[in-house]
């Protein structure tokens, strides 16, 4: 059972997803606070395993909050959940000790997506955000939000952004100083991973998700 305490200074919000993991038997919110000092004492007190946390709220703040979170408790893990996609709120989230970071118009499905992932220990990202911190923040095991549950490398994420900028096979190699070869693994194995049919759908979707520079 994945445990849940929710801080999001909106209660309709906080009501939507309860009520939406209502009756799952896998995923329990257990408790809900509506600002940062609340949620690092409830925290404290329940233990939960997962922590999902708007950033800006009354009295302190989400990044505030899960600072104390993981200092005190360093196995809870943290989801932010925000309408901040700018690069340094996502950064602060990050460096506070969030490994999860997804946007709240992305919905629930991802949600709960990213919940599953945070929870087992991997690195979850709204891909709408992911790409701004491909260099920095995200490995070969970290998981892109979808729909379809796809899991992209650090690699396959850079070679999408140079695909979005209409760059060839032969383009990729040179700025990557990888083989063409392999440029041209990495876009079967992307294909065969989104479910897609072609080249111009693999650079549609790169379009799409936004893997741009």
């Amino acid at each position: 059972m994945i445990t849940i305490i929710m801080a999001e200074d909106h209660q309709m919000l906080i009501d939507g997803v309860k009520s939406f993991f209502e009756f799952d038997d896998n995923i329990k919110i257990i408790d809900s606070v509506n600002n940062g000092e609340e949620l690092v004492k409830v925290v404290a007190l329940k233990q939960p395993k997962l922590v999902i946390t708007d950033i800006r709220m009354p009295k302190m703040d989400g990044i505030e909050a899960t600072k104390i979170i993981k200092q005190n408790n360093p196995n809870i893990n943290v989801l932010a959940m925000t309408m901040f996609d700018q690069p340094d709120a996502i950064k602060q989230m990050i460096d506070a000790g969030a490994t999860g970071y997804i946007l709240k118009n992305s919905g629930i499905k991802m949600l709960s997506k990213a919940i599953t992932s945070v929870t087992k220990g991997e690195t979850f990202f709204d891909p709408n955000v992911a790409f701004n911190f491909m260099n920095n923040y995200i490995d070969d095991n970290v998981t892109i939000g979808k729909s379809d549950n796809v899991i992209l490398s650090k690699r396959e994420i850079e070679i999408l952004g140079l695909i979005a900028n209409g760059k060839t096979s032969k383009d990729i190699s040179e700025i990557l100083f990888i083989a063409k070869t392999t440029v041209d693994t990495h876009r079967k194995n992307m294909i065969k991973k989104l479910n897609l049919s072609s080249a111009n759908e693999l650079m549609k979707y790169a379009i799409d998700m936004k893997y741009q520079f």
